[in-house]
């Protein structure tokens, strides 16, 4: 296995996290917040995505789904085009409704992308710096292990949320386990 395969498992090791958490979940489910300052599912989904399709943007040259393809549109949120999560507050939190299978349309095209970057990757590739504002600089291959922390860290939140759902007394608990 090369390098670029060994990230492309991790990224669908990603969308699988991805799909068992969201999938078969209503969006009450979906905004469920265990505390008035917690990430809801739809937003820990969004977010991870909207931080992947930028990075994938910045790698690519090429502008984001998130702008180019009409996802943006599709969400139809009250955000700023550009938001991507990184430090919303409790109230832009709640902002983040969706449907299962926007959340997981969205995912899906932004994970087949990123596939299709690393397909055409290189270790020669992995090592072209990409930002030099850190020490070391940043390389591609440094971006896209980022990339795949952060995400893995917000797919294992959101899993966390759903088995809460999973196993409260209320309504919720029908929803999070009819998948």
């Amino acid at each position: 296995m090369n390098s670029a395969e060994t990230l492309s498992d991790a990224f669908e090791r990603i969308r699988e996290a991805v799909h068992d958490s969201v999938d078969g979940l209503d969006e009450d489910a979906l905004d469920y917040r265990p505390d008035p300052g917690a990430n809801s599912i739809a937003w820990l989904v969004w977010h991870l995505t909207r931080v992947q399709d930028e990075h994938l943007a910045e790698l690519t040259g090429t502008d984001s789904l998130w702008d180019g393809r009409g996802w943006f549109e599709r969400f139809d949120l009250p955000l700023d085009r550009q938001a991507t999560g990184y430090a919303d507050t409790a109230d832009d939190v709640a902002l983040i409704h969706a449907p299962a299978e926007l959340l997981t349309g969205y995912y899906d095209a932004v994970h087949a992308h990123t596939l299709r970057y690393l397909g055409a990757l290189t270790d020669k590739d992995l090592d072209r710096v990409i930002d030099t504002a850190w020490d070391p600089p940043v390389t591609v291959g440094v971006r896209l292990v980022s990339v795949i922390a952060d995400d893995l860290q917000h797919a294992g939140q959101a899993a966390y949320i759903r088995g809460m759902l999973a196993r409260t007394p209320t309504g919720r608990a029908g929803a999070a386990a009819g998948r």
